[in-house]
């Protein structure tokens, strides 16, 4: 980027797409100030593991000079694909490639990625407890951001990397995030292979699923002997205030998830009753498809922000990052930031449209009447 002065930068959210753009913005000499309304890295936890595409998670991180640390952590074992019927028998079991780690979609837990990123920016990159509260346009090109703590500063370009509830989109959409019709209930298992044997076995070294009837369990490996299991339902948005629930009573949560999975194998239904952390209601939102939005000087989004998909499809944290490191590309690659966000926006935009399309089909079929069937002649047909 060739200004007579250091562009305002300004990245909203601390997730794999805004610390990615920050980060190759860095390797390339350009300063970005990222706002995380997190107190801290460690406020919240970071969700289960992702694997990471050639083309699109590593494709960034080589961007981001960040490759070789990222195949030193990540799990290739978690590859490992198992479907399993409703009556706990394996359908089907594929191991993952043999060969170069950067084969196929090597896995990573999603703290570990952060921390990746993270401790890879210059110090002071990240702002904590900068909640965005409202962003004000100032008619130039530039924007105000007003943080919920008092902080107000300004910037040339304002990157919305803040998720599905974002902040920043509203500038440029009026669309919002509407109910996919699958709520997970999210369980974990701590050291799996000692205290919950036979359900690591069931699960194996990298993603379980056992999918049938509007209904299914995923189960994840961690690292740390930890097992992330997600039980999905085609259901009310509002499930459990209809079967007039407390999600914070445990006791009454497993006995209704066990009614809802009434008939399923005695060795699933571990799942329900084995957790260690309890009972997270998930309900799962998406963007409708396509979003689009106009160009607007000053501003663009990234990641969820501007593409928010079912995670059955697994490219949400890919895209993300992807996102980011195009979009700092560009801000490297054209002289003025209008000029790089038209760049980047005409690449994101289609490629925002395909994925969605095909995260709203895969969620679809994952939840459907017939999904047992159609998941495993899906898995079956993949070379």
């Amino acid at each position: 980027m060739n200004t007579t002065s250091e562009p305002r930068i300004a990245i909203i959210g601390a997730g794999p797409g805004g610390l990615t753009c920050a980060r190759v913005l860095q390797e390339h000499g350009i300063a970005a100030t990222v706002h995380e309304g997190d107190a801290s890295r460690t406020a919240r936890d970071q969700g289960g593991t992702l694997d990471m595409h050639p083309h699109s998670g590593q494709h960034a991180l080589r961007a981001a000079g960040l490759l070789d640390d990222f195949l030193a952590q990540a799990r290739p074992e978690g590859q490992q694909m198992r479907l399993i019927g409703r009556d706990g028998r394996v359908l089907f079991d594929a191991l993952p490639p043999e060969g170069d780690a950067t084969e196929g979609n090597p896995e990573i837990d999603r703290g570990q990625l952060r921390d990746l990123l993270l401790a890879s920016l210059d110090p002071g990159t990240v702002r904590w407890g900068r909640r965005l509260a409202r962003v004000e346009p100032l008619g130039d090109g530039t924007h105000r951001l007003h943080f919920a703590d008092g902080t107000v500063t300004e910037a040339d370009l304002v990157i919305g990397a803040d998720g599905a509830w974002s902040r920043v989109r509203r500038l440029l959409s009026d669309a919002t995030p509407v109910y996919t019709g699958v709520t997970f209930v999210e369980i974990g298992l701590d050291d799996a292979d000692r205290r919950h044997p036979a359900l690591a076995e069931l699960t194996g070294d990298g993603t379980m699923m056992a999918l049938d009837d509007n209904q299914g369990f995923v189960a994840q490996r961690n690292s740390g002997g930890h097992i992330r299991v997600y039980v999905g339902m085609r259901t009310d948005e509002h499930w459990h205030r209809k079967a007039g629930l407390d999600l914070a009573d445990t006791t009454a949560l497993r006995r209704a998830l066990l009614r809802e999975f009434t008939g399923w194998s005695p060795d699933l239904l571990g799942f329900i009753t084995g957790t260690d952390t309890g009972y997270t209601n998930r309900p799962l939102y998406a963007l409708p498809v396509p979003h689009t939005w106009p160009h607007t000087p000053g501003l663009s989004l990234v990641g969820d922000a501007a593409h928010l998909m079912s995670p059955i499809s697994g490219m949400g944290a890919n895209l993300a990052m992807l996102d980011g490191a195009d979009l700092a590309h560009a801000l490297v690659d054209h002289p003025a930031i209008d000029q790089a966000i038209t760049a980047y926006e005409k690449i994101l935009l289609p490629r925002s449209v395909e994925a969605a399309e095909g995260a709203a089909e895969g969620i679809d079929g994952a939840f459907a009447p017939d999904s047992a069937a159609q998941t495993l002649a899906h898995m079956t047909q993949r070379p």
